[in-house]
């Protein structure tokens, strides 16, 4: 075996040496230091919710007689006793923990009475053991009660000199009241503590009904409650916890808002997450505030005292926002912390991860075992003593002759022999008549005994019919626990909040409204309407931003910070982005690529974009695209995101998305060709569908002819159309006739070879501007009324002069009004790619915009008209 690690010797037999393969040998042996580990130090029972060092200390104490109703004892006798009798471990092990049991933020029901320095919330450590005192707490008297009455196991100790209790009878369920925390070899337990009301109650409901719910269970015990108090921000990871005893757990602190002088506002600590060291806390704020990640913050005093001894005081700024305050505060600080629970407990001495139901399974067959042994205790005790009445009566009976017998026996041994004789008297009842007193003699005396012997044939059935009664017995330990409930039951502390746990980027932004500019380039950025200072009409404006040539603002829009963009691309995908994740530039900043924004692929561009800041179930928006396909999707289905985009529409292979209009119940929609026809249609011809799908035919275009554009042709709106060569006209929409979805329409222009085929439409209004380019990247601006309006069958007029090598490629609008009249209650969010359009001009990048949007919002887009005069 020269190729085996061997411990061995050529002698084995004299010299004692086992030999043994080296990774078997340490394998065993590890297994069995690290079962010592889990049974004997790190985890809880699940019967009593104390691991073996916590139910030392408590009998030790208990034996030694330093209960509630005796003076407190030297901690430095009790840990003696502790280590010297039963656990032979350091010393400061066992006083730490005999410590924390008497701490009142750590336990939910301390089980030690501290007297002295035990310690605090700023993580002071409790004095030596030769300073502090302590006994016995009321409430652990309920785990230790009954453990005379033979109602468990008893184990040696360490040196089998004595004898100690396997488990404590445990009264109430002390692991869900108490919690407990451990790490042992390869496994680790975490269970919050619960409040003692509450968890009495949801015993009683399994009691009453073994078969409820985790749900029905929560009713009543809705969540733990830890003793520092704080807030648990959300109910999904105490379900998670109570069903599969795993889960994830969100603590906030508590706080007060306190409005002061000037507008400042103070924010006013009153409890922290459960195990958080306050003066840890504290420190970490004066951190953050010099480092200058918490600007808004002024100062941070100490304001704890004997009545509030947790209250720290975090003074703002003027005109910081109390609720973006904290939630940095959440984000960077111990305000806020994440506890995970393992319900992990010892069952028959095997480590399980237990749900809720089954923790109180198991604590309930304990109590049956505790009571079932209790109850045959007390029922051998009463018949034991009922026997020996039965025998002092029968003395009583016959006083004289009994007399006579043990008058005339020579020893005790022949009067008991003589009277077992004469009476039929077991031993035990001629043992009590031989050491009955003579007063006992009396009437009185016999009256009493026969009132006891009454009494004790009661107990006898009642506790005959406990044994017998599975109902009676679960019906006792109710009664039991609702004692205990009635006596030590304290207030809720920690407060459940419904709101998600998770803090997003969005809590630590303030809401603000924002101009979003997108330019025909892909070139995208935001900046604060009040960057735009308020103009009256006619004004001359500020330089709005400054482009490439060629390249104008496609899009604008006003959206608050907390507002959605969704960007919707030629290859029927969706891409979702917060305005606060836009970049931030200054006014003249061409912007952020969109492209270094979004997961674009190589020849995938931006067709459409919608500003909204909720989805709607019952509002809808309609796609068009290049084949004539559309579809109808209700907005709610599109309340998510994904890193690459979601799927907005299946496309064929060779067809494109060309736009995206939010449609509103009874409105018509447009459609144009590239072959000069267009069609209209209400949008109830198409029905609503799911997000990945490819829609219905909106308009049969034939081969070689695609869809110009998609829009919604709202009354009182004209139709422009221009072809590749320049020429275009304008026509009322309310010249189309209303047709069935799928026609190939009607013609909206006369085409010919030398105008070329259509080759952009636009829905417009008289007020509008039109932004207009080629292929070689020539850009006129113009008004819409400055282009004629003609008929359906009209050729149109020559709007642009085109090169003989260019074309016409697009168009775009540069809108006056945001708010048409009758739209005044439109909120901004509504922007889209309908009422949004080219700001600046390819030369001189000047804009020319209004916006109403309340106060400061107004008349922004006035600011963006021409450029400032020099002053």
């Amino acid at each position: 075996m020269a190729d085996q690690d061997i411990i061995a010797s050529s002698d084995s037999g004299a010299s004692g040496i086992k030999l043994a393969e080296l990774g078997h040998e340490m394998r065993s042996s590890f297994l069995e230091y690290s079962m010592s580990v889990i049974v004997a130090r790190a985890l809880p029972d699940v019967r009593d919710g104390l691991k073996p060092v916590h139910r030392r200390i408590l009998y030790a104490m208990y034996d030694s007689g330093i209960t509630p109703n005796r003076p407190h004892s030297k901690s430095a006798r009790t840990v003696g006793d502790v280590i010297g009798k039963y656990h032979p471990h350091g010393d400061f092990a066992v006083y730490d923990t005999m410590v924390r049991m008497a701490q009142d933020f750590s336990m939910r029901v301390p089980l030690v009475d501290g007297h002295g320095n035990f310690g605090s919330i700023d993580g002071d450590s409790a004095a030596a053991m030769r300073y502090t005192e302590a006994r016995l707490a009321k409430p652990a008297m309920e785990l230790l009660r009954d453990l005379e009455k033979e109602t468990v196991d008893w184990n040696p100790n360490y040196d089998e000199s004595l004898q100690e209790p396997s488990v404590l009878p445990a009264r109430f369920p002390n692991l869900l009241v108490n919690g407990s925390n451990g790490i042992a070899v390869g496994m680790a337990t975490n269970i919050p503590p619960h409040n003692l009301g509450e968890t009495i109650d949801a015993t009683c409901m399994m009691l009453d009904n073994p078969d409820c719910t985790t749900e029905e269970l929560m009713t009543v015990m809705p969540g733990p409650d830890f003793p520092t108090g704080g807030v648990i921000m959300g109910k999904k990871g105490i379900l998670d916890a109570y069903e599969t005893g795993r889960g994830n757990l969100t603590i906030r602190s508590k706080h007060e808002i306190i409005e002061g002088k000037n507008g400042k506002h103070s924010i006013v600590i009153t409890e922290i997450p459960y195990q958080v060291n306050r003066t840890n806390l504290m420190q970490k704020l004066g951190e953050l505030i010099r480092d200058k990640k918490l600007p808004e913050i002024s100062n941070v005093h100490d304001g704890a005292d004997r009545n509030s001894p947790v209250d720290i005081i975090i003074e703002l700024k003027q005109n910081a926002i109390p609720q973006v305050v904290l939630n940095k505060l959440y984000k960077h600080t111990q305000l806020q912390v994440g506890w995970g629970v393992i319900m992990l407990a010892l069952v028959d001495g095997v480590p399980r991860t237990l749900s809720l139901k089954e923790m109180l399974h198991y604590y309930i067959l304990h109590q049956e075992d505790v009571v079932t042994r209790r109850t045959k205790y007390e029922l051998r005790k009463a018949e034991e003593r009922a026997h020996i009445l039965e025998g002092l009566l029968v003395a009583l009976d016959n006083i004289d002759e009994v007399i006579q017998i043990i008058r005339s026996s020579e020893t005790d041994k022949e009067a008991s022999a003589r009277l077992t004789e004469r009476f039929g008297l077991t031993d035990a009842q001629t043992q009590a008549i031989l050491e009955m007193r003579l007063r006992r003699l009396t009437g009185l005396e016999r009256h009493k005994l026969e009132a006891e012997l009454k009494e004790l044939k009661e107990k006898i059935d009642y506790f005959k019919r406990i044994l017998a009664d599975e109902n009676l017995m679960r019906q006792v330990i109710k009664e039991e626990l609702l004692e205990i409930k009635a006596k030590y039951n304290t207030p809720r502390r920690t407060q459940l909040s419904a709101a998600a746990k998770d803090i997003d980027v969005e809590d630590l932004i303030a809401e603000e409204d924002m101009v979003i500019t997108v330019t025909k380039a892909g070139y995208v950025k935001r900046l604060p309407v009040a960057t735009y200072r308020q103009q009256k009409r006619g004004g001359k404006g500020m330089q709005g931003v400054s482009l490439k040539d060629n390249d104008f603002v496609e899009h604008l829009f006003i959206a608050s910070t907390h507002s959605y963009m969704l960007f919707f691309s030629t290859r029927g995908k969706v891409y979702r982005l917060k305005v606060y994740e836009i970049p931030e530039a200054s006014r003249q900043a061409r912007g952020t690529a969109i492209v270094n924004l979004l997961p674009l692929e190589k020849g995938e561009t931006i067709s459409a974009i919608i500003a909204t800041k909720d989805f709607p179930e019952d509002e809808y928006l309609m796609f068009g695209t290049e084949q004539g396909m559309v579809k109808k999707t209700s907005m709610s289905l599109y309340d998510r995101s994904r890193r690459d985009g979601l799927i907005a529409i299946n496309l064929k292979e060779d067809d494109n998305l060309i736009a995206v209009r939010r449609v509103k119940q009874g409105e018509r929609v447009m459609m144009v060709s590239s072959a000069g026809k267009a069609i209209t249609w209400d949008e109830s011809e198409v029905r609503s569908m799911g997000r990945d799908t490819m829609g219905v035919r909106g308009m049969t275009v034939p081969a070689g002819v695609r869809v110009l554009g998609m829009e919604i042709a709202r009354p009182g709106t004209e139709l422009f159309v221009i072809t590749e060569k320049g020429y275009g006209k304008r026509t009322p929409v309310a010249d189309y006739p209303l047709h069935h979805r799928g026609g190939q329409g009607v013609f909206t222009i006369t085409m010919t070879a030398k105008k070329g085929q259509l080759t952009a439409m636009k829905v417009v209004e008289e007020s509008d501007e039109l932004m207009i380019i080629s292929e070689e990247g020539v850009v006129i601006r113009t008004s819409v009324e400055s282009i004629s309006q003609l008929g359906r069958s009209a050729q149109g007029v020559r709007v642009m002069n085109v090169a003989d090598s260019d074309k016409v490629c697009t168009c775009a609008i540069a809108t006056e009004d945001k708010k048409k009249d009758g739209d005044e209650d439109d909120d901004a969010d509504d922007f889209d790619g309908n009422e949004t359009a080219d700001l600046n001009d390819a030369d001189d990048t000047e804009v020319e915009a209004d916006v109403d949007v309340e106060d400061e919002v107004d008349e922004a887009e006035d600011e963006f008209d021409e450029t400032e005069d020099d002053e």
